[in-house]
Protein backbone atom coordinates (compact mmCIF):
# COMPACT_ATOMS: atom_id res chain seq x y z
CA UNK A 1 0.00 0.00 0.00
CA UNK A 2 1.33 3.42 -0.98
CA UNK A 3 0.42 6.56 0.95
CA UNK A 4 1.15 10.11 -0.13
CA UNK A 5 1.91 12.70 2.54
CA UNK A 6 1.41 16.28 1.34
CA UNK A 7 2.70 19.27 3.31
CA UNK A 8 0.99 22.66 3.48
CA UNK A 9 1.30 25.71 5.73
CA UNK A 10 -2.26 26.91 6.38
CA UNK A 11 -1.15 29.24 9.15
CA UNK A 12 1.44 31.82 8.10
CA UNK A 13 2.75 34.47 10.43
CA UNK A 14 4.84 36.21 7.79
CA UNK A 15 4.78 39.90 6.90
CA UNK A 16 2.64 39.23 3.81
CA UNK A 17 0.63 36.28 5.18
CA UNK A 18 2.20 33.88 2.70
CA UNK A 19 4.59 30.97 2.97
CA UNK A 20 7.69 31.16 0.77
CA UNK A 21 6.97 27.59 -0.36
CA UNK A 22 3.41 28.40 -1.45
CA UNK A 23 2.59 27.03 -4.88
CA UNK A 24 5.20 24.28 -4.67
CA UNK A 25 4.42 20.58 -4.19
CA UNK A 26 5.82 19.01 -1.05
CA UNK A 27 4.95 15.32 -1.25
CA UNK A 28 6.50 12.13 0.11
CA UNK A 29 5.40 8.64 -0.84
CA UNK A 30 5.69 5.90 1.76
CA UNK A 31 5.33 2.22 0.91
CA UNK A 32 3.60 0.39 3.74
CA UNK A 33 3.98 -3.06 2.19
CA UNK A 34 1.35 -5.76 2.06
CA UNK A 35 1.51 -7.55 5.38
CA UNK A 36 -1.50 -7.44 7.68
CA UNK A 37 0.40 -5.39 10.28
CA UNK A 38 1.55 -2.84 7.67
CA UNK A 39 -1.93 -2.60 6.15
CA UNK A 40 -3.42 -1.98 9.58
CA UNK A 41 -0.85 0.76 10.26
CA UNK A 42 -1.69 2.45 6.95
CA UNK A 43 -5.43 2.14 7.61
CA UNK A 44 -5.00 3.78 11.02
CA UNK A 45 -3.23 6.73 9.42
CA UNK A 46 -5.85 7.01 6.68
CA UNK A 47 -8.64 7.04 9.28
CA UNK A 48 -7.62 10.66 9.91
CA UNK A 49 -6.45 11.96 6.52
CA UNK A 50 -5.52 15.47 7.77
CA UNK A 51 -2.99 16.22 10.50
CA UNK A 52 -2.30 19.73 11.80
CA UNK A 53 0.59 21.01 13.86
CA UNK A 54 0.64 24.42 15.55
CA UNK A 55 4.14 25.78 16.11
CA UNK A 56 2.81 28.20 18.75
CA UNK A 57 4.11 31.32 17.04
CA UNK A 58 1.36 31.94 14.52
CA UNK A 59 2.64 29.31 12.10
CA UNK A 60 0.82 26.03 11.50
CA UNK A 61 1.62 23.08 9.26
CA UNK A 62 -0.74 20.48 7.85
CA UNK A 63 -0.08 17.07 6.38
CA UNK A 64 -2.74 15.46 4.20
CA UNK A 65 -2.59 11.71 3.65
CA UNK A 66 -4.12 9.66 0.84
CA UNK A 67 -3.73 6.20 -0.63
CA UNK A 68 -2.29 6.34 -4.15
CA UNK A 69 -1.67 3.92 -6.99
CA UNK A 70 1.82 3.16 -8.27
CA UNK A 71 1.21 5.36 -11.31
CA UNK A 72 0.00 8.23 -9.13
CA UNK A 73 3.02 7.77 -6.85
CA UNK A 74 5.42 8.05 -9.80
CA UNK A 75 3.75 11.25 -11.00
CA UNK A 76 3.75 12.76 -7.50
CA UNK A 77 7.44 11.95 -7.01
CA UNK A 78 8.29 13.76 -10.24
CA UNK A 79 6.32 16.87 -9.21
CA UNK A 80 7.53 16.88 -5.60
CA UNK A 81 9.94 19.50 -4.30
CA UNK A 82 10.87 17.27 -1.34
CA UNK A 83 9.28 17.75 2.06
CA UNK A 84 10.93 21.03 3.05
CA UNK A 85 12.76 19.48 6.05
CA UNK A 86 9.55 18.37 7.75
CA UNK A 87 10.00 14.60 7.29
CA UNK A 88 9.89 14.36 11.08
CA UNK A 89 6.15 15.04 10.82
CA UNK A 90 5.66 11.89 8.74
CA UNK A 91 7.72 9.92 11.25
CA UNK A 92 5.61 11.32 14.09
CA UNK A 93 2.33 10.44 12.36
CA UNK A 94 3.59 6.90 11.79
CA UNK A 95 4.85 6.47 15.36
CA UNK A 96 2.32 8.48 17.38
CA UNK A 97 -0.79 8.79 15.22
CA UNK A 98 -0.37 12.57 15.32
CA UNK A 99 2.23 15.24 14.76
CA UNK A 100 4.00 15.53 18.06
CA UNK A 101 6.57 18.24 18.71
CA UNK A 102 10.01 17.46 20.02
Amino acid sequence: MLLSFTLAMPGCNSWNGKWSGEGRHYVRIVNFGRSKKQSEAAAAILAKPYYRYDFGDGWAAAVSVAEVTSADARALRVKSDGFCGYEWMIDSIRQNGRIKGT
